[in-house]
């Protein structure tokens, strides 16, 4: 098979995460017509990159993107999927589930059945798969508390405009309108709350994940592609 070619914009996304600058810019034209990730090391060793940095940015370029599980327009859920490609070893999961521990500042709870490995805190969960090819590591979580606590504010709402068309038409409503306001706003007020701090939530899940999976995306170092020697001149010193 003819070796995998990034386009110019993957290219730039690799070498901005292989160098950890912030922000890299998403693909966006035609891959398939650029170098290879051999000529990519290549040109990373000139500027004082390591092959395996570049190797490991690189297949970031081919995780998909993270899916956000949404309750009115708004990201209730995070769900992210990386295809490892290979066998991921005991000592690499216990590597990830320290990982794990770290980044969410959590122990959480640890499980297996057969090949399916779980680590898992609340609505957290981080399950280690068998494919076709490998293992894929599947990241989800969902905002229990940000849920309910819509949900609840929704219907206060309801609550509200019930008791204002009740109290309307039975004339009474001059008697019950600073009660049914002050319900009305707490609901407002409750769903407002949740849904300022649910954006800002999903974004740094999302990197969260992204990052985890990237560190095991880079394959082992004997599936690496062989690393081009240094060119004449071009050792750094």
């Amino acid at each position: 098979m003819a070796e995998r070619r990034y386009s110019e914009a993957e290219i730039a996304a690799i070498f901005r995460a292989a160098a950890h600058l912030p922000q890299p810019p998403d693909p966006q034209d035609e891959p398939g017509s650029g170098l290879t990730l051999a000529q990519l090391q290549a040109i990373g060793r000139e500027v004082g990159l390591q092959p395996e940095a570049i190797a490991r940015a690189a297949q970031t370029v081919d995780v998909p993107p993270v899916r956000a599980k949404t309750f009115l327009g708004l990201p209730l859920g995070v769900t992210h999927t990386v295809a490892l490609r290979r066998r991921l070893s005991d000592a690499e999961w216990d590597r990830l589930v320290v990982q794990l521990r770290e980044v969410f500042d959590a122990r959480g709870r640890i499980w297996a059945a057969g090949s399916i490995r779980e680590w898992s805190n609340g609505n957290l969960q981080v399950l280690l798969e068998l494919t076709a090819d490998g293992h894929q590591l599947r990241f989800k979580t969902v905002h229990g508390g940000a849920r309910a606590g819509i949900t609840v504010g929704l219907g206060l709402v309801a609550i509200a405009a019930v008791l204002t068309v009740s109290s309307a038409m039975a004339g009474t409503l001059g008697q019950v309108t600073t009660e049914i306001a002050v319900l009305g706003a707490s609901g407002l007020v409750m769903i407002a709350h949740r849904a300022f701090r649910l954006p800002r939530w999903a974004r740094t899940r999302a990197q969260q994940m992204v990052a985890l999976g990237a560190r095991l995306a880079l394959p082992a170092p004997s599936s690496l592609p062989p690393t081009p020697p240094a060119q004449p001149g071009n050792s750094a010193v």
